[in-house]
């Protein structure tokens, strides 16, 4: 959430701050502006799209090599233009833009109206400059760090002083903030896109590291005021793989790219036909005696999580708790000197994520990561790393990431049982072999988009719907709602299929829509009496199953087909159809599908 781009150097400094903040816009955002650097420092800032402020500078004749621009997903105060960054102290010297939760912000704004400084807008961040302000005495950087000591929460902060016009100052605690080098010029940018066609070259900032920025130099210190070194990363990725390339939406793009990204998830991961994990440092000795696995995450990776809890639970037959982050530090949890770890996150920066990962590392519990983004505070602070090589995943609504996150599961709980000697050497190699090939299956799936589309477009317009499933099933049931809720703004809901019965149920009547997954063959029986206990209320159903059911009479309107395969690893084939029904039902209804309204790509902010 939120977007932060800043820049020093000689070129075209509006183009470079429009640009960058188009390159976030799939971070979520509902106003931007830029706050630009000549004499004295230009601010421009309005709600809604970046072409609402292309619309306000496009007549004006902007100068200056330093600038720095914002996309703001509102927290404190409305969306509107004076909650949008950047904010100006009040004698138009000092302009600022920050991601994260300023926590004390109140009091500290109470502590500034009493010395005589004036707020106008809603917003935390408006502390920021007014506490620079007070606390300036000629010095940017001493400044700088008096005001970073008086703060809490997270942040990213870039801030512009008119009496330092060659330099810009940032700083970074649990938001994402990297640094751009180029040739006399240098960036700032929450994320590499931003910034990925002028340099592949960026430092990534820790926690409590503070950057000067000059277009010829960058210098990084850490929170005693200490010039440190920092090694520099390159972008793996180009301009293009963050571009549509010929598709309608990015969404559409990613689920497309699902069999290549999962093919090289599995490649990278297999050596002499055995699973080796680049970043992996346990031995068998430690696999062999892992207690209990505690599988932590939030939203889609919350549902890979669940599919791996099933998946390891019946491959290792080792306890796994699935705890959603949010909720995981405030329960106590009850963590053992054996116990392991896993934590999900596609961005490697979700707030509530990496605040369960300090927990459990403070309790002297060992953290694997299942991460994308290489680099990431996630990945930094785990003790092991499994990169899921998603590559860039712009739409907000996550499919590829989700994906490669379940693949990954697959491969760790195949690993585990094959050290801890609950699969033969015989069963390690055929479910390996099956992996291997879970590509061409997903491909299958696209034949199925005739038939999405029209049934997309014969219920599109439904308000309400419901879906069901047993044991994995019910982990695709959770995933596929959430896509339709997401992208369409339908009202939808995931229930164990056997608690229908138990309250539920009652929201069935005649004509409302249920989506019923089958693809366990020991759960079918039980789901297809489920299937009837709503067919019997009206309901219309929906049914995705293998197609080994067919000759099984299930009661159902319409019914999707996928090919068989491995009932464990069926998740990674069976979502794919039920991401593009959602995908065309929300074009039916004309959504703005890679941007969903109130979303952001990354949540940095508990």
């Amino acid at each position: 959430m939120c977007g932060i781009v800043g820049y020093i150097g000689n070129k075209n400094i509006k183009n470079i701050l429009i640009n960058g903040l188009k390159n976030l816009e799939y971070r979520g955002y509902d106003s931007s502006g830029i706050a630009i650097l000549n004499n004295k420092i230009e601010i421009f800032k309005t709600e809604g799209k970046i072409k609402n402020l292309e619309t306000i500078i496009q007549d004006e004749q902007i100068k200056g090599s330093l600038g720095i621009g914002h996309t703001r997903w509102a927290t404190h105060g409305i969306p509107n233009s004076k909650n949008s960054h950047p904010h100006i102290s009040n004698d138009g010297k000092i302009a600022v833009v920050h991601n994260g939760i300023i926590e004390n912000y109140m009091e500290i704004k109470e502590q500034l109206i009493n010395e005589g400084y004036n707020f106008i807008s809603d917003t935390d961040t408006e502390v920021l400059v007014h506490l620079y302000h007070y606390f300036y005495n000629g010095n940017m950087f001493d400044t700088f760090y008096k005001m970073l000591n008086r703060i809490r929460g997270s942040f990213a902060i870039c801030l512009v002083c008119e009496d330092y016009k060659d330099e810009f100052i940032v700083a970074r605690k649990d938001s994402p903030l990297i640094i751009g080098l180029g040739n006399n010029e240098n960036f700032v940018a929450s994320d590499m896109p931003a910034i990925l066609e002028h340099t592949k070259n960026y430092y990534l900032l820790d926690d409590m590291e503070v950057a000067i920025i000059k277009k010829d130099s960058v210098e990084i210190f850490d929170e005693n005021k200490n010039l440190i070194k920092k090694d520099i990363f390159k972008a793996d990725f180009d301009l293009e793989t963050s571009e549509k390339a010929g598709y309608k939406h990015f969404m559409l793009k990613e689920i497309f790219e699902q069999p290549i990204c999962i093919k090289r998830c599995i490649q990278n991961s297999i050596k002499d036909d055995d699973i080796f994990f680049e970043n992996f440092s346990m031995d068998n000795n430690q696999i062999k005696n892992i207690n209990t696995i505690h599988i932590v995450a939030c939203g889609s990776a919350w549902h890979a999580g669940m599919v791996g809890k099933f998946v390891i639970e019946d491959m290792c037959r080792i306890p796994v708790n699935l705890d959603i982050a949010s909720e995981f530090r405030y329960r106590n949890p009850i963590l053992n000197k054996n116990d392991i770890c896993i934590i999900i996150s596609q961005s490697g920066e979700t707030a509530d994520t990496l605040a369960a990962l300090r927990l459990v590392k403070q309790k002297g519990v060992r953290v694997i990561s299942i991460v994308n983004v290489v680099g990431s505070s996630v990945a930094r602070e785990s003790d092991d790393v499994l990169y899921t090589l998603a590559g860039i995943e712009i739409a907000v609504a996550t499919t590829k990431g989700y994906s490669t996150q379940v693949v990954m599961l697959y491969m760790l709980a195949l690993k585990f049982a094959h050290i801890r000697k609950n699969v033969t050497k015989e069963q390690f190699e055929n479910n390996l072999n099956k992996l291997k090939t879970l590509h061409t299956y997903i491909e299958d799936t696209f034949l199925l988009e005739h038939t999405l589309k029209n049934i997309a477009k014969k219920y599109h317009n439904i308000k309400n719907t419901f879906f069901i499933g047993r044991g994995i099933d019910y982990s695709i049931s959770l995933e596929s709602a959430l896509k339709l809720k997401e992208i369409s703004y339908i009202h939808s809901e995931s229930y164990p299929a056997g608690e229908l019965k138990h309250g539920s149920i009652a929201l069935i009547e005649e004509g409302t829509v249920v989506f019923a997954i089958l693809t366990q063959d020991n759960l079918i029986e039980k789901t297809i009496s489920n299937i009837k206990e709503v067919k019997s209320r009206g309901a219309i159903v929906i049914v995705l199953a293998q197609e080994k059911y067919s000759k099984i009479n299930i009661p159902a309107d319409e019914i999707i087909y996928i090919k068989d395969f491995d009932d464990k690893f069926i998740t990674s084939v069976a979502i794919v159809p039920m991401q593009l029904l959602s995908y065309y039902i929300a074009e039916n209804l004309k959504c703005d599908i890679d941007k969903p309204r109130n979303l952001a790509k990354s949540v940095t902010v508990e």
